[in-house]
């Protein structure tokens, strides 16, 4: 019984070990911390598999449990005034100096879009409100956290149209004066499918004959910008690695656009173009784009482009991925020449690096001023990870350097 026992024991040792262990690279830094942290992502991810399949709650449902267990109730401090407003119909948290002295300088704005791929996330996360208050307190600035809705309740471009419709309202002359800002220092920013949102608001906010108000950054945290190749080198190379693997990718592009099931698997095969978003693969031709350290020894193939058919996806979601409000990285070098000085940043293990990448190398052959700053040891939504027990050396050190930026830029 001794040695069944034993037998028993060394069994379920393994079988944990073979579960909680991911093939981290050795370069990623923190590897064994990231390795822990996955672990409960991988849990979760399976379980929402489970619940879906059995038809209990779908998966997205499941997943909001990390946004729920990082939520916190946004209050106001001594050096943060906190309020939850709408904005033309769109909830927000706005974040500004508790010191409010109309006869002080006019104040910079970051309006900020969270992560989560269009269907996750909120601005009351832990990881937001304290990035929220670090901007408050270190650059005497207003943050408007932007509350946008969420797929699969609600698909493309609500989420879009959302930020936008926040942007819009807050670059009303009075409304910027109502909090102190100064009209010419106003960036947008976000990470990941928040940086989705950034980088389309600021492209369509320029184009608008109307605005009088313009932008004078955007700052990107590895941002999701096309939806065309999902077979880069980088989502290659990163298929496996936490936070974001290419299935979760991929099921929240899918998500965003449909809950028909018929277009994440054409994803997945990377077999989703139609011919009306043919001639829109030479923006995302990463043999052209990315630089070549980047390309390593993968060979570039275009993604095949297929014929709507009554079995397949809709043609609907084939006309969003199309468009440039989903898809960044797809207008032409006329749309980005007037576009307001950009932050990119990059992480070497994230599926979506070459997006970010490639879009530098467009901004910059059309003239825009950009500071790329790309991570060797980096993962995807590692400057979320600041708060115990996930807390990282690299979080820290990104958000050191993208305050900074914004600092000498805004």
């Amino acid at each position: 019984m001794r040695f069944e026992g034993f037998a028993v024991v060394l069994l379920a040792g393994a079988l944990t070990s073979y579960y909680v262990y991911s093939p981290v690279p050795s370069e990623v830094e923190e590897k064994w911390k990231l390795v822990l942290t996955d672990c409960f992502f991988r849990t979760l991810s399976h379980l929402a598999d489970f619940s879906e399949v059995l038809g209990l709650k779908d998966y997205m449902g499941v997943m909001m449990f990390i946004t729920f267990v990082e939520g916190v109730v946004p209050v106001s401090d001594e050096r943060v005034l906190v309020s939850e407003e709408q904005f033309d119909g769109v909830e927000v948290v706005v974040y500004q100096p508790a010191q409010q002295d109309a006869s002080v300088e006019l104040r910079r704005a970051v309006i900020y879009f969270h992560g989560g791929g269009w269907c996750l996330g909120s601005t009351r996360m832990g990881p937001y409100d304290q990035l929220a208050r670090k901007l408050v307190t270190e650059l005497n600035a207003v943050v408007v956290s932007v509350e946008y809705r969420l797929a699969p309740a609600h698909h493309f471009p609500v989420q879009f149209e959302d930020a936008y419709h926040v942007v819009k309202h807050f670059l009303q002359n009075s409304v910027l004066s109502q909090y102190y800002v100064d009209p010419g220092r106003v960036a947008v920013s976000g990470d990941s499918a928040g940086g989705n949102l950034a980088a389309a608001v600021a492209q369509q906010l320029q184009q608008d004959p109307d605005q009088k108000v313009q932008l004078k950054a955007q700052a990107l945290l590895y941002p999701v910008l096309q939806a065309l190749d999902l077979n880069t080198p980088s989502y290659q190379q990163n298929q496996h690695m936490p936070i974001l693997p290419r299935t979760l990718m991929v099921r929240f592009w899918s998500e965003y656009f449909t809950s028909d099931k018929r277009l994440f698997h054409a994803m997945m095969a990377n077999a989703h173009n139609s011919p009306e978003s043919a001639t829109l693969l030479k923006f995302v031709n990463w043999s052209a784009f990315l630089p070549e350290s980047f390309r390593q020894a993968y060979n570039y193939t275009a993604p095949p482009v297929v014929e709507n058919e009554s079995s397949g996806p809709s043609s609907s979601p084939q006309r969003s991925m199309a468009d440039p409000r989903a898809s960044p990285l797809l207008v032409p070098d006329s749309v980005l020449r007037s576009l307001p000085k950009a932050y990119v940043l990059t992480c070497e293990y994230d599926v979506l690096r070459d997006d970010g990448l490639m879009y530098v190398t467009r901004l910059r052959s059309a003239g825009v001023e950009v500071t790329h700053q790309h991570y060797p040891g980096g993962f995807h939504g590692a400057l979320m990870f600041t708060m115990w027990p996930s807390d990282f050396e690299i979080a820290h050190r990104m958000t050191e350097n993208y305050i900074r930026w914004l600092q000498l830029n805004l």
